[in-house]
């Protein structure tokens, strides 16, 4: 009828044209500010890399990649994220698996102890080792009598790397094993099989692309990690530099070029690690 009013719960036509153009336009407006803010944070910055890297030419750009110290930091970065990754995904597992399968005493004090490299800057996670560690620290006397050498050596640089990483991958399979629960693995256990069986067969395939984006993360980070590892390398050119610090050397003594040479294979691991992360988490969703 031409003069009946609208039930209670229920919107008019002419309100409804009223209202699906202003929430567009808020849907439009959100959508522009999140591609501007992401241009000016991320696209630019790497394309200014890019451009600069490639400025005087591909033959500046080839020489800066093949110097000696550069092939040494890259080396000494592959190495440390070859130790620290193997050993932060068989913590993450063993951590994942005893918060989400066992209720003990410290279970909640085990997660912050997880999460407290979220918390402390890398700087200072790298200055209690040199306190621990130093050669005025308190094992630094016993470390130098018998000549074992922990900061400014790789030790120092594994151990720092260990501490800023280790968190992502439990804290990427704490969460997915929760919601996935215990019931396959108590019946696998009531049909005979054994421990090894049951993670092997039950739990790693409910759990593996998780894993596997948990490994690309904390690969990521060991590989890009700056703050811990400044403190305890020692900087010293050759021996303890990491890309990252190789990088900042560089950009110190006005070698642009090549610090933005050098830049551009961290940024190629930023892209590889974006790519494997988006590809695990459409295998994770389906």
């Amino acid at each position: 009828m031409a003069g009946s009013v609208p039930m209670i719960g229920q919107t008019s036509p002419r309100n409804e044209k009223l209202t699906v153009p202003k929430r567009r336009w808020v849907k439009n407006v959100l959508i522009v500010a999140a591609v501007l803010v992401l241009i000016w944070l991320i696209v630019l910055p790497l394309a200014v890399v890019l451009t600069e890297s490639l400025k005087k030419g591909w033959d500046v750009y080839i020489a800066a990649l093949r110097d000696p110290d550069a092939l040494s930091a890259l080396k000494l970065t592959l190495l440390v994220a070859a130790i620290t990754v193997p050993l932060n995904t068989i913590f993450g597992i063993a951590a994942a698996w005893a918060i989400t399968k066992f209720k003990f005493r410290g279970r909640q004090l085990l997660i912050t102890l997880i999460d407290l490299p979220f918390s402390i800057s890398p700087v200072v996670a790298g200055l209690i080792y040199v306190l621990v560690f130093g050669s005025h620290g308190w094992l630094g006397p016993w470390l130098k009598e018998h000549d074992i050498h922990i900061i400014f050596a790789l030790p120092g640089i594994v151990l720092a790397t260990l501490f800023v990483t280790f968190p992502f991958v439990a804290r990427e399979l704490i969460p997915l094993m929760e919601d996935q629960g215990s019931q396959e693995e108590e019946a696998a256990v009531t049909l005979g099989a054994r421990g090894w069986q049951v993670f092997w067969r039950v739990t790693l395939p409910n759990i593996k692309w998780g894993l596997l984006y948990g490994i690309v993360l904390c690969n990521a980070r060991a590989m890009g990690e700056f703050g811990a590892v400044s403190v305890v390398s020692g900087h010293i050119r050759g021996e303890t530099n990491t890309l990252p610090l190789h990088v900042e050397i560089l950009y110190n003594e006005y070698q642009f070029s090549a610090s933005f040479a050098v830049a551009s294979l961290l940024l190629l691991l930023a892209v590889i690690t974006l790519v494997l992360k988006s590809w695990f988490t459409r295998k994770s969703v389906h």
